[in-house]
Parts: C-alpha cells; sequence; structure tokens
C-alpha cells in the first residue's frame, strides 16, 4: 500500500498559537474547486456558498476569542487576518482550534445545500503566518485586497496551487 507524502508543518514547533497576536491565515477548498466566489471584471462577487463563509468568518467570533481583521473570500480559497484574544486564561482557544470549527460550520452548512454527489470539503491543512510587526501587517493588508485584481494573473502559477 503506498503512502501519500507527509505534508511539511509550516508551524513554529515552539510557538504557543494561543498567545495573543494577530495571524495571516489561507485555507483552501479540497481539489481547489472554484466554489464561494466568482471574478467579475476584476471584483469579487459571492456564490450562495461564499455567503456562507462570510457569515461563518464574521459569527463566530462571537463564541471564539478572535477579532476579524482583513480579508477576502476567493472562488477556491479564503485568506484572512486573525487577530487572537484570549482574554480568559481558563479556556484559551489556539489558532488552529478556531480554524478547525471554522471549517466545520461552514462545511456542514453548505452540505445542507449540496446534493450527495457533490460535497464540499476543505484541504486538511492551512497555512499560517504569525504578523510580526506593522510593516508586515501592511503588506499582508495589501496582498488580501488586491488578491481578486491578481486572480487570473496568479491562480494558475505553480507556486500557489499547493500551499
Amino acid at each position: 500500500m503506498n503512502q501519500l507524502p507527509q505534508r511539511k508543518s509550516t508551524r513554529l514547533k515552539e510557538y504557543d498559537y494561543s498567545l495573543n497576536n494577530y495571524y495571516f491565515i489561507t485555507i483552501c477548498i479540497e481539489d481547489r474547486k472554484e466554489f464561494l466566489s466568482e471574478i467579475k471584471n476584476e471584483k469579487n462577487v459571492l456564490t450562495k456558498y461564499g455567503e456562507i463563509i462570510n457569515q461563518t468568518l464574521n459569527n463566530l467570533s462571537k463564541f471564539y476569542p478572535y477579532e476579524l481583521d482583513e480579508f477576502v473570500i476567493m472562488p477556491d480559497h479564503i485568506h484572512a487576518i486573525i487577530i487572537l484574544d484570549n482574554k480568559n486564561n481558563s479556556s484559551r482557544k489556539s489558532l488552529s482550534t478556531i480554524v478547525q470549527r471554522f471549517k466545520t460550520f461552514t462545511t456542514k452548512n453548505i452540505n445542507k445545500i449540496l446534493d450527495e454527489e457533490n460535497k464540499f470539503k476543505w484541504q486538511k491543512t492551512f497555512y499560517d503566518r504569525i504578523i510580526r510587526n506593522e510593516r508586515e501587517l501592511y503588506q499582508i493588508r495589501n496582498y488580501i485586497r488586491s488578491n481578486p485584481l491578481k486572480w487570473e494573473l496568479e491562480k494558475d502559477l505553480p507556486e500557489n496551487l499547493d500551499l
């Protein structure tokens, strides 16, 4: 039986991902299916599935300790800056926990309106980056805002196909 190669973790081994900080995340749909939005005339138009993603991103912060900064819902992935704010030390939540809950809620709600043959799935992993300073925050916000403008030019570049 052939085993799939292990994906290399991008997470810092000694870092506590429940620390209050700014984090840049990217979450992709399995097989990079274009499902959540359409880019029309360099504008991002959400599908009904993208609307579910939008609602969940905005509403989940009522239950989990984060604020949503800049974000974009692209056809086959999302980018977001999450500001983790664990004020209550007894029930600290990690970035991974929040992303896992987000994936669970969105998958469940999207699959309620899909037929059995077209089930929605996120990739198993996600990309994250700890934002280290104001300059980096500014650059990442600009990257997120300009993502729809660059979609047609960059979507098929090899370095963009697998995170």
